[in-house]
């Protein structure tokens, strides 16, 4: 008989899937639904988009037509519940689907902080296409923004209406940005390149409360009792998985979806990947929640396999984000932090890992050449993180090293004295390797 998949989430876990399911089922009916009107877009290239560099219609990069011949429905739609005993789900119109197979791929939300006047019209967030829309038409008229929060989501809202001509003051809790994954001088690299672009930052500030007048942002009120003008405020604070749908229908869920190594959860016919999962590593046996792009793709991947009953165990690679931080092109790979919680965060960042923050049993080496940083964290035989900040020559070779746990027992003691010396010695580490 034909499988039926359903997908719920048209996002890079839920589009990864379905081509998955496709190769490996030809006849597999395969539809995904999901709450956004518009194709499949770049969530990343959401940056680019408010910055002015990238016209909206190049964030797509899978049309419907695309769907369409690989023979995937694309239906628009919010799904209301999950009825696992009679194998459905319900669309908020009233339409049921039903399945053999399940995935959930929804996402995350972002938070907002819990203050008084958090709801005036004048607050946003950056989840989706949508969002980032709104931002760009309330700039139009905004003099003064403030931005709120740590990660990279809010350098990308700073950014984004600085180059829109908007007066922009980045309001930090901390005494420097990302200070539980950056070290001192990549944050002082960042926020050097946001003082070129006319950003103010704000240090060790907190917000009280925002002010409003006839319904909308008028002002923030610090901790400290001073008042900051602004008409729009944007905030990203961390973003909470998308988890209702799963807990009401009696999944087992915790600040995510639950899911084995198989990304299987308590329901033997229902699977989760990408933002919404909370998947167990057979390696920590932690379950551990990735809010990166790459992360969803690799899971997305491993979740159709293992709904068409192809799949293997997920092995969690190290965490990746390729990305521009202040304006610097940055590769993030590994545990590269120091341990600690991010004061500007309630939870996760978009785009980031909590793998991050961790540092393992490594010492931290620097190159240090003006804008160009390199930070390698090397383990007893093994790079466990790096942080490539500027020129990215290494960053494909450490992308390597780091996710294929590559023995470099033999160049350790050089590369601890002289880091910079790492782009001599990666053919030593294996053949071709410096061409990747």
């Amino acid at each position: 008989m034909t499988q039926r998949y359903v997908i719920i989430g048209n996002g890079p876990a839920g589009a990864t899937a379905a081509e998955t399911i496709r190769r490996l089922d030809s006849a597999a009916d395969v539809e995904i639904v999901g709450d956004e009107g518009v194709p499949f877009y770049s969530r990343p290239g959401l940056a680019y988009l408010l910055n002015g560099t990238v016209p909206e219609k190049l964030l797509f990069s899978r049309s419907d037509r695309e769907y369409a011949s690989l023979g995937v429905r694309r239906t628009v739609g919010r799904v209301s519940r999950i009825e696992p005993t009679h194998h459905r789900v319900v669309v908020a119109d009233g339409r049921t689907l039903a399945y053999d197979r399940l995935l959930i791929a929804v996402g995350a939300r972002a938070l907002r902080p819990d203050l008084p006047g958090i709801d005036l019209d004048g607050v946003v967030t950056l989840d989706k296409l949508e969002d980032a829309r709104r931002i760009i038409r309330l700039a139009r008229s905004a003099r003064q923004a403030c931005v709120v929060g740590g990660g990279i989501t809010a350098l990308e809202l700073a950014e984004g209406l600085a180059a829109r001509r908007v007066e922009t003051h980045y309001l930090m809790r901390g005494e420097r940005y990302w200070a539980s994954v950056l070290d001192p001088r990549e944050s002082e690299l960042v926020e050097g390149r946001l003082a070129e672009e006319d950003i103010q930052v704000h240090r060790g500030v907190e917000v009280r409360a925002v002010i409003g007048h006839r319904g909308r942002v008028a002002a923030v009120e610090l901790q400290d009792g001073s008042i900051l003008p602004c008409e729009l405020l944007a905030v990203a604070v961390g973003i909470q998985p998308r988890v209702e749908l799963a807990r009401e229908a009696g999944l087992e869920t915790g600040r995510g979806v639950w899911t084995d190594p198989m990304l299987q959860t308590s329901d033997p016919d229902v699977f989760a990947a990408g933002d919404v999962a909370e998947v167990l590593d057979p390696v920590t046996g932690r379950r551990v929640c990735d809010s990166l792009w790459s992360s969803a793709n690799d899971q997305g991947r491993a979740a159709g396999a293992s709904l068409c009953g192809a799949g293997t165990p997920y092995q969690r690679p190290a965490p990746l984000n390729v990305t521009r931080i202040g304006g610097i092109t940055t590769t993030l790979i590994g545990s590269i932090g120091g341990g600690g919680r991010e004061d500007d965060l309630v939870s996760l960042a978009r785009g980031d890992s909590g793998a991050w923050r961790e540092r393992l049993d490594a010492f931290a080496v620097v190159a240090d050449s003006g804008a160009d940083q390199l930070r390698l964290l090397l383990g007893t035989d093994r790079i466990t993180g790096a942080v490539v900040m500027g020129d990215q020559t290494l960053s494909r070779p450490l992308q390597h090293l780091i996710r294929e746990r590559v023995d470099i027992s033999a160049v350790r003691d050089r590369l601890a004295e002289h880091p910079g010396d790492l782009g001599k010695l990666v053919d030593t580490l294996g053949p071709g390797l410096g061409a990747r």
